[in-house]
């Protein structure tokens, strides 16, 4: 079976045509979003670019940043004009194929379970470390959505009482200290007291530069390091203690700097846990790349569609 899968962002959008029985993608094309030309136009284009690629696909899945409800982009901080928008609607209009959305960290989980390290397991929980944090869970093999399906926003639970602000208006907020917004934040903050940091010797500092100056033993790097992984290690042990998951997965730009953050973030995860919790989970970097997000969007459909795998 295939379907298409849409991972919408805020500056890039690709579009998939996806193999379930291979696990592989077909045909990918990647546009500008163009946000600031509004809705209608955003989703004239990525129609377009299905109706050119869907050869005998069945379905589309989406996966959107934002407040996702019954096909519905109810509000989207990276798409400013995205209030009320009845996304699938206007897809299933223009292409004549059945659309499901969902956000795009759920979208996530979706494409661990169905193509990545989550294949054959009920219990994930995923997290994607970028711009900001997103998180999924699955447990008996379901998604987690809450009540109104907007629940399981693990990129927003207070890691450190009265630490720094978030985007969200909170303060101490596990994406305020492990996103790569945050990675970037810490590095300046440093620059008085570690002026000669290899850090500051890039023309633009990112999450990338910091945690490559890690690598070299960079003093302020791997300070920034260190209080990036021990957030994420208290947040990730509060997971394992409510969820029990089999899995616990990080995707997202920031988790590519690998080892220099998965082997201190596992020991810190451990001296955390409870003892009968021990060796229950694994933690593991997600191995779809760049590939996860139009994975994760076809995921969206093929779980809706209820495939057999």
């Amino acid at each position: 079976m295939r379907v298409v899968g849409v991972d919408l962002g805020g500056t890039t959008t690709t579009i998939g045509l996806v193999d379930s029985e291979r696990g592989d993608i077909v045909n990918k094309v990647q546009i500008s979003t163009k946000a600031h030309e509004g809705y209608k136009r955003v989703i004239e284009r990525i129609s377009d670019v299905i109706n050119e690629i869907k050869s005998d696909a069945v379905a589309v899945g989406v996966g959107s940043p934002g407040s996702i409800y019954d096909g519905v982009v109810r509000f989207s901080p990276n798409l400013p004009d995205w209030k009320e928008v009845p996304l699938a609607k206007m897809i299933e209009e223009r292409t004549g194929l059945k659309t499901y959305v969902e956000n795009d960290a759920n979208s996530f989980v979706l494409g661990e379970k169905w193509f990545g390290d989550g294949k054959g397991k009920s219990h994930i929980v995923a997290l994607t470390l970028g711009t900001g944090v997103g998180g999924g869970v699955i447990t008996h093999g379901i998604l987690l959505k809450g009540h109104l399906g907007i629940g399981a926003e693990l990129g927003h639970v207070t890691v450190m009482p009265n630490g720094p602000i978030c985007g969200c208006g909170n303060y101490g907020c596990l994406e305020a200290l492990a996103s790569a917004t945050a990675i970037v934040r810490m590095a300046n903050e440093g620059r008085k007291k570690y002026p000669s940091s290899l850090i500051f010797k890039s023309d633009e500092i990112t999450a990338k530069v910091v945690m490559d100056a890690a690598k070299k033993g960079d003093e302020l790097a791997l300070r920034v390091r260190d209080r990036m992984v021990e957030a994420l290690g208290i947040a990730i042990a509060g997971f394992i203690h409510i969820f029990n998951p089999e899995i616990v997965i990080l995707g997202g730009g920031v988790s590519r700097a690998g080892d220099i953050i998965l082997e201190p973030l596992k020991r810190v995860v451990k001296s955390r846990v409870m003892p009968s919790f021990e060796g229950t989970y694994e933690i593991v970097i997600s191995k779809l790349l760049d590939d996860s997000g139009v994975l994760g969007a076809a995921s969206v459909a093929l779980e809706r569609l209820e495939v057999k795998r």
